[in-house]
């Protein structure tokens, strides 16, 4: 690795040989044939810097001796001069000539040698070093070992920052760190700092401490480390537990992110450890009781509460009562008269709303809600205001396939059953007879507080004529009728609006049939008899047959009254017998 420091450049360079002024050389001379100092080439000597001139720092060795030293060997790699007068320094003796008296010395080189040392023995002994990142360069960081005097530069991968990825490196530059050398080449000047070795290195250690001493129970300080949807990474000590979002808090939490961020510290519950995966989970909301416990207590059954709407669904609303603790309103329990299809009609998130405690399942850890039982019920005292048998007039509301809705007040409809529409009429659907915004009268049938149901009726406006059906068609009686429908099984007759009878197959003909059918046609008149009457099934039973049944027993009693009142059925025979005879001859 190229070094770009003053000093490393002034190291990396020859120092040239310093022209000492005669003076100098010959009490440089003298000292050194009188022995007062002895030198050789590669010594590392005291001095004292004694000036500091434009271009050169002049130090004192021996006695009086001054030497000329470069003033680059001084400057820092910022550019600033690193030493002051009287300021002892060492410098390395690069040259010693006693036949002429010629001393030449570097300062850089000493420093130098020093910081590589250091350097070296940091790296085989693995002790950390202190840096200063310069910059950012190409796949990594350019960082400062040692001070400014007399650094090194080395290079610190984008891979060895940090144990986690940093997202903007750039931003580092200027800090102060510690780090292990993970790799040292002093011929070629390369070095390659780690902070990653030396977290990992630290945080192994912390780990087994940690490990030694982990149980469940445990209470302990972590930092956040890692973030995701479902839940967050936290070290407890060099190494990561695991707390998941449903364990954050008794509440509701959309997501971790939004309430934590990396390098917060947080108190963390251990819930469970397994040595052997070195799996731990963690919470933070166990470390405060569980509000469900005193719920019960809190809210019993009716009571008027006020909450926060957090969340919807289509068919109803979740309100926090307090963290931890949520309650539902159905849809069908936010209006006493509005029938409400979603929740967002109504409530959004975010609501402040009042509501009465519904129900309460501790096991399942669930509250309903009412919103509409803060609000005065409409159905109090409709019983007293439309008693049943009350006729009400209202606007036909909707048609449905069952029935007619009528409006009675706002937000309260009657329903007019399809059986309660007509006595007399057979109708497949109710818009056969009315449609949305027919004003119709109707006769209050029913109401029902607890299911909100107004039930109405319209046949009931007039008398059922079912109720005198058997005085005025007396079982025995003969009717006159229109035949309506022909099944395999008999022949339906009205016989007036509203009442209709049947013959059966077996009371069609004196002669037997299979069926009706193709003996007669809807609308063709008839006569019949009855046979039998239910009020209750409001049904009549009707004969053809024996109308002609009846009709010859007539004739018979005619014939034998004619013929004497002690002629009998038998004589009658035998004498028609003969009568026959006699004609065929």
């Amino acid at each position: 690795m190229e070094s770009v420091t003053g000093v490393n450049q002034a190291a990396n360079s020859q120092v040239a040989s310093t022209d000492v002024q005669s003076d100098e050389l010959a009490e440089m001379s003298r000292l050194l044939d009188e022995g007062f100092v002895e030198f050789n080439v590669g010594d590392i000597i005291s001095a004292k810097v004694v000036r500091i001139d434009r271009d050169a720092v002049m130090v004192g060795v021996g006695h009086k001796s001054e030497i000329s030293i470069p003033i680059s060997q001084f400057m820092d790699v910022n550019g600033e001069l690193a030493v002051s007068p009287d300021d002892n320094i060492d410098v390395l003796v690069e040259r010693c000539n006693r036949n002429t008296g010629g001393l030449a010395l570097s300062y850089s080189k000493v420093l130098r040698r020093k910081v590589w040392d250091d350097v070296m023995e940091a790296y085989e002994k693995a002790t950390p070093v202190k840096a200063k990142i310069l910059s950012r360069i190409k796949g990594g960081l350019e960082v400062l070992i040692g001070d400014v005097k007399s650094g090194l530069k080395g290079f610190m991968p984008l891979s060895q920052i940090d144990i986690r990825q940093i997202p903007n490196p750039e931003e580092l530059v200027g800090q102060e760190i510690e780090g292990l050398i993970i790799k040292c080449n002093r011929k070629r000047e390369n070095i390659v700092l780690s902070k990653r070795a030396l977290l990992e290195k630290e945080r192994n250690v912390k780990k087994q401490e940690t490990l030694a001493n982990l149980e469940a129970g445990q209470v302990k300080e972590g930092i956040v480390k890692n973030i995701l949807e479902y839940g967050m990474f936290v070290d407890i000590g060099g190494i990561d537990g695991m707390l998941h979002v449903s364990d954050i808090s008794w509440g509701r939490i959309e997501s971790p992110a939004k309430l934590f961020k990396s390098g917060d510290k947080v108190m963390v519950k251990v819930l469970s450890y397994d040595p052997e995966k070195e799996k731990i989970s963690l919470g933070i909301k166990q470390l405060t009781e569980d509000p469900w416990l005193t719920a019960e207590q809190k809210y019993p059954v009716g009571t008027k509460v006020t909450g926060k709407v957090v969340s919807l669904i289509e068919y109803g609303a979740f309100v926090e009562l307090e963290p931890g603790i949520e309650g539902m309103i159905h849809v069908s329990e936010m209006s006493w008269t509005k029938r409400i299809r979603r929740a967002s009609d109504v409530l959004k998130a975010g609501d402040i709303v009042d509501a009465v405690v519904l129900k309460m399942d501790l096991s399942a850890k669930k509250i309903s809600l009412g919103l509409k039982q803060r609000q005065p019920n409409p159905w109090d005292g409709l019983e007293d205001k439309f008693p049943i048998g009350t006729v009400i007039e209202g606007a036909v509301k909707n048609v449905t396939e069952f029935g007619v809705f009528i409006g009675i007040e706002e937000g309260i409809d009657g329903l007019v059953h399809l059986s309660d529409l007509t006595w007399s009429k057979k109708i497949t659907h109710p818009n056969q007879l009315y449609k949305k915004g027919d004003v119709i009268q109707a006769v209050v049938l029913n109401i029902d507080k607890v299911k909100e149901r107004f039930s109405l009726g319209v046949k009931q406006l007039v008398p059922d004529p079912w109720s005198t059906v058997p005085e005025r068609y007396p079982v025995g009686g003969i009717i006159t009728g229109k035949v309506t429908n022909v099944k395999d099984f008999g022949v339906f007759v009205e016989i007036e609006d509203g009442v209709e009878g049947l013959v059966h197959v077996s009371e069609v003909s004196v002669q037997k049939t299979n069926t009706p059918v193709g003996l007669f046609e809807p609308g063709q008149e008839i006569k019949a008899k009855v046979i039998n009457i239910s009020k209750v099934d409001r049904r009549i039973g009707l004969s053809m047959k024996r109308i002609v049944e009846d009709e010859e027993r007539s004739n018979i009693e005619e014939y034998k009254q004619s013929a004497g009142a002690a002629t009998t059925i038998g004589g009658l025979i035998r004498e028609e017998m003969v009568s026959r005879k006699k004609s065929n001859k």
